[in-house]
């Protein structure tokens, strides 16, 4: 695997792993952050999907589950056929660390450096808006909303 086509993102989030954790897997809380639907089975083998702008489904299944460490889960999207569905991994670690969680994201098995470009950006946009959420602070509605790229 090439190295350039991995996204990485850390991200300090001011709530502890457990609470990090629950806004990751809880369907209600995902939608806090990110998304319109959930439908999440946080055990491996289990379904991973959500309607990430109210346009576009994220879909694919949990690898690993570690409660409050880590998460692993396949990840495509539904009618794409440059990511389609559990074509791509998400791999996310939660570290304890004063005031907060770590969060080290990595996105690994995308096909090119421009998916991994829109990616990245998205990424960003959604765990700054997770990282709001955590601080008890409401993100306001998600600018990406109808968003299909």
């Amino acid at each position: 695997m090439q190295e350039a086509l991995v996204v990485r993102r850390e991200t300090h989030v001011p709530a502890p792993p457990a609470a990090v954790f629950a806004l990751l897997t809880d369907p209600e809380k995902i939608l806090r952050w990110m998304g319109t639907e959930a439908e999440v089975e946080p055990e491996p083998g289990g379904l991973y999907l959500v309607n990430v702008t109210g346009a576009r489904f994220a879909r694919g299944s949990f690898r690993e589950v570690v409660p409050v460490h880590r998460l692993a889960y396949s990840f495509g999207w539904d009618d794409s056929e440059e990511v389609p569905p559990a074509s791509s991994l998400v791999e996310i670690d939660l570290i304890e660390e004063p005031g907060g969680t770590l969060l080290r994201l990595t996105h690994s098995g995308l096909p090119n450096t421009q998916q991994c470009a829109g990616h990245a950006e998205g990424w960003a946009h959604y765990l700054e808006r997770l990282a709001e959420v955590a601080a008890g602070r409401d993100p306001g509605p998600d600018p990406w909303h109808g968003r299909r790229d």
